[in-house]
């Protein structure tokens, strides 16, 4: 296995940091029927790092995602966010979790009966039911400036094209301002201009809001410009873990083929 550099730096005065984990993953199994999508997989987010998991369709990526949220239950193993073992919580523990997630959906999921404004309303109604209107809309106009969309709060989703819908789904995952944001394919389905800003501006509210963030992505472009460590997801394992420099110097197959 390739393996990231050991994740430690040095403070002033000489004194050794270690980086805080924000999702501990260790031996973790999940099988549907015969399929073995992760077998015995292993992954670590660090707080205030952008992590990229890598792998070809099927290999397990997305099904990572709901076991991290709780959508599945693991065959065995221990998933932990914020030191909480997510496996062993109930529904509410489970959403007091949740609610310092955010989540940018393949498909942005916005609601097409609403406008912008009501769209990223409704979290904030949901989480915080007595706030203030004026504190509900400057949040609003906060996130859609953040994005560079404040002119659409009054549009629909239909009079947007692609790329401002992403950035209408951004818009509203940053909004709770969560401690990890997790990115589904973020740059699938736009192209190349549009994918980059997206690109871009995920490294922006990394940088803002000092986010703790985990791509999926099949981008190579997109994973190059926003992460700060890649691992392979190869055969239901961590294969390798490294920098987009580390992992693309490396002359072994299985990982050099997502570099050519």
């Amino acid at each position: 296995m390739i393996e990231a550099k050991e994740n430690i730096g040095i403070v002033s005065g000489g004194s050794k940091l270690i980086r805080e984990p924000v999702i501990e993953i260790e031996h973790l199994f999940k099988a549907f029927g015969e399929n073995k999508v992760l077998n015995d997989f292993d992954m670590k987010l660090y707080k205030g790092e952008n992590l990229a998991v890598l792998g070809k369709s099927g290999s397990g990526k997305s099904v990572l995602i709901k076991l991290i949220i709780g959508l599945l239950q693991p065959d065995k193993g221990s998933i932990k966010v914020f030191g909480k073992s997510i496996p062993d919580l109930n529904h509410i523990e489970l959403d007091k979790v949740r609610v310092k997630m955010g989540f940018l959906f393949q498909s942005n999921a916005l609601y097409d009966s609403m406008s912008v404004r009501a769209n990223l309303e409704f979290p904030l109604r949901v989480r915080h039911e007595k706030m203030k209107r004026k504190d509900v809309n400057d949040l609003v106009m906060e996130a859609l400036t953040n994005v560079g969309l404040a002119h659409t709060v009054d549009m629909m989703p239909s009079e947007l094209s692609g790329g401002m819908r992403k950035r209408i789904g951004l818009a509203r995952t940053i909004i709770l301002k969560p401690d990890i944001i997790l990115y589904d394919e973020p740059t699938t389905g736009l192209d190349p201009i549009t994918g980059n800003d997206i690109s871009k501006l995920i490294v922006e509210v990394q940088k803002k809001y000092q986010t703790s963030s985990m791509l999926i992505s099949h981008d190579m472009k997109n994973i190059q410009v926003t992460s700060n460590r890649i691992i392979l997801l190869l055969n239901g394992r961590r294969y390798a873990d490294g920098t987009y420099n580390e992992l693309k110097k490396s002359e072994d197959p299985n990982v050099k083929q997502f570099f050519e």
